[in-house]
């Protein structure tokens, strides 16, 4: 029905029975989505989450009866048709939009402010969450920004801050060596100084940055450099694609560094394509893992069987974190139909202020607890740590593998990021 519509709308059809009461009954949504470009191994499931949960929403009702036209572009990782797609959206009167990538929403930021467009942002940038551009190196003010996770800075603060005691426990002699690994790309530069000022502050020797493509290729010369470094943790600031490539060029050199991703750049899939190659990576975790037993499993059930009706599929943790945003959205939604005016796009902003430790219902121990301020959108402070496991062989079906243990994750490390002024926007 979501997509339907949609189509319907894109080729400029209008239905002459409905009129402007109908028309109302409908509420539009842009939904980005990385489908074919260089970050489609995460975008496939995040997009897919977001497109089953939108079905999901208005299969049990909508927003108050009200229905999503959830228009999704699948802009290949391609800034100029992000840019593009916004602007019909904006023309159309959408009210949100869900979004993807970095570098496209960086490039929005004054658009969706000047439009009053809330921006449901799959990109944790740091530079996303200063809205009144308070802090001391913000960039530019993001009023309609609310990043879905935990910053790409604040990630790597908790992943220095689990080295780092770890690296005291097993008395490490001298500072331990460290090195942000990535490409030359708004997403893998927007925690960098931030990761390298605190890796230096918590003691580590910081050694040059290791610059490797977004996209998957031959990695083997940044391994040896990686290698010849003697970096005792590196920090993987790519998405999961390059990532796979990169650990199994590691592996067969027999690179012995301790590495750490981000939360776009590890999971089940990558521990499938990568096998033991990936054993022992730590990275940043967004949401419960699929099959734990929590609160929340029966609605998620709900959501994932609209794209798979037989329920058989093992959905990775971007798939979970994707139907996390699109409920809090759901809410906002929902808040702001209550306001006077209804759902618009200053209600929507207005209503991500209205809770605290806020957890979408019917996901309680699905997703994590939010809080966005209107002089601060860092709404996830509290950081998970996970390690991943592989041990044997994985090529057989991902569900098989988890059920049998032959790769699993397991919860390493907790922790409360403090909300420094000095850090917000950076």
């Amino acid at each position: 029905m979501v997509r339907r519509l949609s189509a319907l709308l894109a080729a400029g059809c209008v239905l002459a029975i409905a009129g402007t009461a109908a028309a109302q009954e409908y509420i539009l949504i842009g939904n980005l989505i990385d489908f074919t470009g260089p970050t489609s191994v995460v975008g496939k499931e995040y997009g897919q989450a977001k497109i089953d949960a939108a079905n999901y929403i208005n299969e049990t009702g909508g927003i108050n009866g009200k229905l999503l036209d959830f228009d999704t572009v699948d802009y290949a990782y391609d800034v100029p048709r992000a840019i593009a797609a916004y602007r019909i959206w904006r023309a159309r009167g959408a009210v949100a939009i869900q979004g993807w990538g970095t570098a496209d929403t960086e490039a929005l930021v004054d658009h969706a402010a000047e439009d009053e467009v809330p921006y449901f942002s799959a990109s944790y940038s740091a530079h996303l969450t200063d809205p009144a551009g308070a802090g001391p190196r913000t960039e530019k003010p993001a009023p309609y920004n609310f990043p879905m996770g935990p910053s790409y800075s604040d990630g790597v603060r908790a992943l220095l801050e689990w080295a780092a005691a770890g690296w005291a426990a097993k008395d490490g002699e001298g500072a331990p060596k460290y090195v942000h690994m990535g490409a030359d790309h708004p997403y893998s530069i927007a925690p960098k100084a931030a990761g390298e000022e605190y890796a230096a502050e918590l003691g580590f020797e910081v050694l040059p940055a290791v610059e490797y493509p977004l996209a998957p290729g031959d990695l083997a010369d940044r391994c040896r450099a990686l290698q010849e470094s003697g970096a005792d943790y590196a920090f993987l600031a790519n998405t999961s694609g390059a990532n796979i490539s990169l650990l199994k060029a590691c592996a067969e050199l027999g690179v012995q560094t301790q590495f750490l991703a981000n939360i776009w750049g590890y999971d089940e899939n990558v521990m499938k394509a990568a096998g033991e190659a990936a054993d022992g990576v730590v990275w940043v975790m967004g949401a419960a893992p699929w099959g734990d037993a929590v609160a929340g499993v029966s609605p998620l059930r709900g959501v994932s069987r609209m794209s798979d009706p037989k329920g058989e599929k093992y959905r990775a943790v971007h798939y979970i974190r994707g139907v996390c945003a699109m409920f809090f959205l759901k809410e906002a939604l929902e808040l702001a139909d209550a306001m006077d005016d209804g759902i618009t796009g200053p209600n929507v902003k207005e209503a991500m202020y209205e809770k605290a430790d806020w957890v979408p219902v019917g996901l309680e121990g699905v997703c994590p607890p939010g809080t966005w301020a209107a002089d601060d959108h860092r709404g996830f402070n509290r950081v998970r740590l996970y390690r991943g496991r592989v041990t044997g062989p994985t090529d057989r079906p991902l569900a098989a593998l988890v059920a049998d243990g032959t790769i699993a994750m397991e919860a390493i490390h907790e922790t409360e990021i403090p909300q420094k002024p000095e850090w917000l926007g950076w």
